[in-house]
């Protein structure tokens, strides 16, 4: 006569299929769910102004550094040169940085840059001398005075900690650039008043030798007569 298993025996072998189903659902969870997940709500709780203010920044950045890269290749003016090569060192420094700071937080920062800043580096590229020299040197100007607005705010009013230091680190040095940008403005413009009036001086020197040159005509032919 066969002989059925006890009820402990029953009981045991449930619980063993019960342990076995647990542990494959565990594995077969997808390793990258969990980390997925974590960055989700990390991404989460960082405000909509930090997350706004780490968009900015990186497009400006990138911009800073494209343009920088311009400006140390086309500039006519050795100090241009080298205002442009400090924009690609200090702004691909703290790109750098930003990015890691967003990577952190889940966020993912823009790739290139935004529409008006390639329209903006297209017009540059077509100018050369000291037309380039003025027109990137005003750009500098008005970028770096917003940048410096933006930092300030984000500075003052970040929610994120770490958002709030790296503008708090970061501002001095744009403000820096700005007055950098300010001073080489001033320099440019000058230069470019002292080539114009060179200019209007040549042309009325000319004028003067062919009126002269004229009357010394208009003379001889009087004699002739």
């Amino acid at each position: 006569m066969r002989t059925l298993p006890s009820l402990s025996h029953v009981m045991a072998a449930i619980g063993l299929l019960v342990a076995s189903t647990a542990s494959t659902l565990v594995l077969a969870q997808s390793p990258a769910s969990a980390p997925a997940a974590a960055t989700t709500a990390t991404a989460a709780k960082v405000s909509r102004g930090d997350r706004n203010f780490f968009v900015t920044a990186a497009e400006d950045g990138m911009a800073e550094v494209e343009l920088g890269k311009l400006a140390s290749e086309k500039a006519s003016n050795d100090s241009v040169k080298q205002f442009g090569q400090r924009m690609v060192d200090d702004h691909g420094k703290a790109g750098d940085e930003l990015k890691k700071i967003a990577q952190d937080k889940g966020i993912t920062p823009p790739a290139e840059m935004d529409g008006k800043h390639r329209k903006l580096h297209d017009r540059l590229s077509k100018m050369s001398g000291a037309e380039f020299d003025r027109a990137y040197v005003d750009e500098m100007v008005k970028d770096h005075r917003n940048d410096v607005k933006e930092f300030q705010r984000e500075a003052k009013n970040a929610k994120d900690p770490d958002v709030k230091s790296f503008a708090s680190k970061t501002l001095p040095t744009l403000q820096d650039h700005l007055k950098q940008a300010e001073g080489l403005r001033s320099q440019v413009r000058t230069a470019g008043k002292g080539d114009r009036d060179a200019g209007a001086a040549s042309g009325k020197s000319d004028a003067g030798k062919s009126n002269a040159a004229k009357g010394d005509a208009a003379k001889s032919d009087t004699g002739k007569k």
